[in-house]
């Protein structure tokens, strides 16, 4: 996999980082004309002979096969389109898209042209996320309640209460806590228990953009409560109820950690399959299924990410949580 990283921020330096020890090269970097230096510091320090100031030059670039974008949500899809277009193979950041009709959209161009589009969404790749679903949850019994809480305070709600509106917090940016944080708490339950038969959002708006809120997702027999939360802070935690145990992890449903099983009878195991790094479970995978030519299960996985995203996008806009994108 030789990668063409399109965006210069934190998240493309804490993943680009790691890509070598993973065996992926990176053939190019690409920013805007404003973060030419940046441009050139995350090049040196990756090996990269592509230097772009616009992205339309990275994906025509022969040397870059896979394309990660990294930039603001709002700009996800014209990105991963342009991607596609070009013949490459795409890794976009979360969310897929800024709503339900533009993630439609790519995942359709990806299939039409055969190309593999992923969603490096971390949670259902996690190697404890795959414990949980595959052997754990039967051991439980009969599923009755179910909270996952990620509730982080934002650096940057300081500077939104001080009236500076940076993309986390600008709807025009499809920004807010559950296009954010909220996703991961999102793709933890349905990617545990499916479509819900009915969802809602119950959201702390300021401003127009939700700063937290509560996503309640009903299934027959129980009711999972995601948390999401950009405004204030609490020990993130996924556990589930069931009639003959239940499961705890004290992690973010990003990370998935050590998960303990507690049995009604007193006795309890943990488990941790956790790689060193966070993303490295997604980016091994995203690598044998380019490798093998595994697109079953790369649109497979596109198909998971479209359902959390028409979800999403249906709770967030009942709840009047609305983007531009949204009325185009």
């Amino acid at each position: 996999m030789n990668i063409g990283i399109v965006g210069t921020g934190m998240i493309a330096r804490m993943v680009g980082e790691n890509f070598a020890s993973w065996d992926i090269g990176v053939a190019a970097v690409a920013g805007t004309p404003k973060s030419i230096d940046q441009i050139n510091e995350l090049a040196d320090k990756f090996g990269a002979a592509g230097r772009y100031t616009d992205y339309h030059d990275l994906v025509a670039d022969p040397a870059v096969d896979t394309v990660y974008v990294a930039v603001p949500n709002f700009l996800h899809y014209a990105v991963s389109e342009a991607a596609l277009c070009a013949g490459k193979d795409v890794v976009c950041e979360k969310p897929l898209a800024s709503n339900y009709t533009e993630a439609q959209k790519v995942a359709a161009l990806a299939k039409e042209k055969g190309r593999f589009l992923w969603e490096a969404v971390v949670t259902t790749r996690q190697p404890n996320f795959r414990l949980v679903r595959d052997e754990l949850l039967p051991r439980i019994g009969t599923v009755k309640a179910v909270t996952v809480n990620y509730s982080q305070y934002s650096s940057r709600y300081d500077a939104f209460r001080a009236g500076d509106v940076l993309p986390a917090f600008d709807p025009a940016k499809a920004g807010g806590a559950i296009m954010d944080i909220g996703l991961y708490t999102l793709t933890y339950t349905i990617g545990l228990f499916g479509e819900p038969t009915k969802a809602t959002y119950l959201p702390n708006i300021e401003r127009g953009i939700d700063t937290s809120g509560i996503a309640i997702l009903q299934y027959d027999g129980f009711t999972a409560v995601d948390i999401c939360a950009k405004d204030c802070g609490a020990p993130s935690v996924m556990q589930i109820q069931g009639t003959d145990g239940y499961l705890v992890s004290n992690s973010q449903p990003n990370i998935c950690g050590p998960v303990t099983l507690h049995m009604n009878d007193g006795t309890e195991e943990c488990f941790d399959l956790s790689k060193p790094v966070m993303w490295q479970a997604e980016f091994e995978e995203f690598v044998r299924q380019q490798e093998t030519g595994d697109l079953e299960e790369c649109y497979r996985q596109l198909d998971e990410s479209l359902l959390v995203s028409r979800i999403q996008n249906t709770i967030r806009y009942d709840s009047g949580v609305i983007f531009p994108q949204d009325e185009a």
